[in-house]
């Protein structure tokens, strides 16, 4: 028997102010029409002033842990995927821990910016492959819009704030791609490309947070490559054709991105999963907000194949394979 990792419980939170594209055109130089023709996006979700990042990830573990039907004493670990931690340290992760009344564990956080949800789920997978742990949540968690310079339309305009969570527990399962839960994780980075997208600050260099920067064109054109590239791979490991993967779990960051793995995974638009319209680009919580949002209209069923895939800074890049 192969010891996997299944996903039994999804949450998210969403902060209730929302900043829509008209909104935003009395501020800078866009418009609605240019926003959702190069992006996809009509509106964005904004953290209040007293909303810290562990607030939305404590609101979107407790959702994920109650769709589960567990407790917080049920959990060996909580990891948590932001770049936007409450502070320099301690982890997020640690006070999301703290606000759950875990006093066993433990918990840290992981930075792969728009990739992190990803890099977390395959540590925790592994955590629970070697028996370190029975139960994991792991959860990504963003307030993004602390980080932008709302005078530039570059990139005021993509991101938003937001949180979502899944709670993994230890399955056993045959090792082959019929197992339930997660049945591979693919990780890259590739340092090169560290100044196309990044913050213009950091604690061990301007002592500041900074502004988002992001060279876009580039962006983009390693996003196709890429992920092209880990779908393949992912596919690959699995032994699976492109028709055998019920649905696409991508990474919410640009439509056109989207529609791009969906063609070359010869899916229709009605087998991807997209929030990007509603909340906009919100990083490392994308993946989850999305995974939560099929999860609870039903479109996930028991023993469909899911693709996630997700590419941030670094730049780096994933994806995972899930048997629901």
């Amino acid at each position: 028997m192969t010891r996997r990792s299944a996903i039994t419980g999804c949450g998210s939170y969403l902060p209730h102010n929302i900043v829509t594209n008209v909104e935003l055109a009395t501020r800078v130089d866009t418009s609605d029409e240019w926003i959702v023709r190069r992006t996809g996006i009509h509106a964005r979700r904004i953290a209040a002033a007293n909303e810290k990042t562990s607030d939305l990830a404590l609101a979107a573990a407790l959702d994920a842990l109650d769709d589960a039907g567990l407790t917080a004493n049920a959990i060996d670990a909580v990891i948590v995927a932001t770049t936007t931690p409450d502070n320099t340290f301690p982890a997020t992760a640690a006070r999301v821990q703290a606000g759950l009344g875990m006093t066993r564990g433990f918990a840290f956080d992981v930075q792969a910016v728009c990739s992190g949800f990803v890099y977390a789920l395959a540590i925790a997978d592994n955590f629970i492959r070697l028996g370190q742990a029975q139960r994991v949540l792991v959860i990504g968690a963003e307030t993004f819009s602390r980080l932008l310079d709302w005078n530039d339309r570059t990139t005021c305009v993509l991101f938003g704030d937001g949180a979502g969570a899944v709670v993994l527990e230890a399955t056993e399962g045959k090792g082959d791609s019929s197992d339930r839960g997660i049945l591979s994780t693919h990780l890259h980075s590739d340092g090169r490309h560290y100044d196309q997208l990044r913050t213009t600050g950091g604690a061990g260099s301007t002592g500041t947070t900074g502004f988002v920067h992001m060279e876009g064109s580039e962006v983009f054109r390693h996003a196709v490559t890429n992920l092209a590239d880990v779908v393949d791979e992912a596919l690959a490991a699995n032994g699976l054709q492109p028709e055998q993967i019920d649905w696409l779990v991508p990474h919410q960051a640009n439509q056109r991105i989207i529609d791009g793995t969906a063609k070359k995974l010869h899916m229709a638009p009605e087998r991807v999963v997209t929030t990007i319209g509603t909340h906009a680009n919100t990083s490392a919580a994308s993946i989850p907000l999305a995974l939560a949002t099929a999860a609870k209209d039903g479109r996930l069923k028991r023993g469909q194949i899911i693709l996630l895939d997700a590419m941030g800074g670094g730049f780096t890049w994933g994806a995972a394979v899930v048997r629901w």
